[in-house]
C-alpha cells in the first residue's frame, strides 16, 4: 500500500487525514500542535460527533513537501492516545 500511495502522489500535494478518537475536548488540539510542528499553517478541520457523541472524526487537509511529512504525520498522530484511528 505505502509504494503504490509513493507512486500515485505527485509533490507538493495536498493531503486530508482522517482521524478517529475519543470525544475528549483536548483531542482536536493535540492533531493540529503535531501538525503544527512539521507543517506550519492554517487549518479548517471538519469535525462530526458519533451518534452516542463518545468519539468524533476529524478531517483535516495539509500541504505535504513529500512523502515523509505524510509518513511522519500517520505516526506522529496516531501515538496520540485518544487517537483510534488515522487514515
Amino acid at each position: 500500500m505505502q509504494t503504490k500511495l509513493r507512486e500515485i502522489l505527485k509533490f507538493p500535494c495536498f493531503f486530508t487525514y482522517k482521524i478517529i478518537g475519543l470525544a475528549n475536548p483536548e483531542l482536536l488540539d493535540q492533531i493540529i500542535k503535531v501538525i503544527q510542528i512539521q507543517i506550519p499553517g492554517d487549518y479548517i478541520p471538519q469535525v462530526k460527533s458519533s451518534n452516542k457523541g463518545n468519539y468524533i472524526s476529524i478531517s483535516i487537509t495539509v500541504h505535504a513537501e513529500n512523502f515523509a511529512q505524510i509518513e511522519n504525520l500517520y505516526y506522529n498522530i496516531s501515538k496520540i492516545n485518544a487517537v483510534r484511528i488515522v487514515l
